[in-house]
C-alpha cells in the first residue's frame, strides 16, 4: 500500500480573454474617477500659481466641506470620509496657515466649530476662481452642450439641484 501523500491540484483559475478585460478600464466609475483627479489636479495647479503651493488635497477636501458659516469638526470629518483625527490635523495645519479657526460651538462647548478666516475668505475666492476655469477648460474640450448635460446629469443622480 502506498502512503505517499498525492498532490493536490489547484483549482484552475477560469481564463478571462483579454477582450473582455476592457470593462476594467472604460466603466463610468473608473472614468469619474480619473475625471476627479484630472479635475482636481488642474485646480490645485491653479491654486500654485495663485501663490497658494503649500496646499494639498487633503486640505482641499477640508476646505470643500466646510460651510462658509462654519461647519462642527466631526460633520465635516464625516462628510470628508476621514476620521476624526486626521481631520484635527489638517485642520491645525490649516489653522497655522491662516485658513480656518475654530471656536466652541456655542450650543456644545465640548464641541468646536471651524470657520474660515478673513484670509480663509479670500483664498476660498481664488479656489472658486480656479474651479470655474477648469469647469470652464472642461467645457471647452467637451463642448456647451455635452457640459451642461452631464453636469445636469450628475446633478440629477447626486440628488443635488442647480443653484
Amino acid at each position: 500500500m502506498d502512503v505517499t501523500p498525492k498532490k493536490t491540484r489547484k483549482p484552475a483559475r477560469p481564463a478571462v480573454p483579454a477582450s473582455n478585460d476592457a470593462w476594467r478600464a472604460t466603466n463610468l466609475g473608473r472614468l469619474l474617477n480619473q475625471a476627479v483627479q484630472r479635475f482636481e489636479e488642474s485646480v490645485l495647479a491653479k491654486m500654485v500659481a495663485a501663490g497658494h503651493g503649500q496646499f494639498t488635497l487633503s486640505h482641499i477636501s477640508v476646505t470643500r466641506n466646510l460651510d462658509v458659516q462654519g461647519t462642527r469638526a466631526t460633520e465635516i470629518a464625516k462628510r470628508a470620509s476621514i476620521t476624526k483625527q486626521s481631520l484635527g490635523e489638517l485642520v491645525l495645519q490649516l489653522e497655522k496657515l491662516g485658513i480656518v479657526m475654530r471656536e466652541p460651538d456655542p450650543s456644545d462647548g465640548r464641541a468646536k466649530i471651524v470657520r474660515f478666516t478673513p484670509q480663509g475668505m479670500l483664498w476660498l475666492e481664488q479656489f472658486h476662481q480656479a474651479v470655474e476655469e477648469t469647469e470652464a477648460e472642461i467645457a471647452a474640450a467637451l463642448g456647451p452642450t455635452l457640459y451642461l448635460a452631464l453636469k445636469e446629469g450628475l446633478l440629477g443622480y447626486t440628488g443635488r439641484h442647480q443653484t
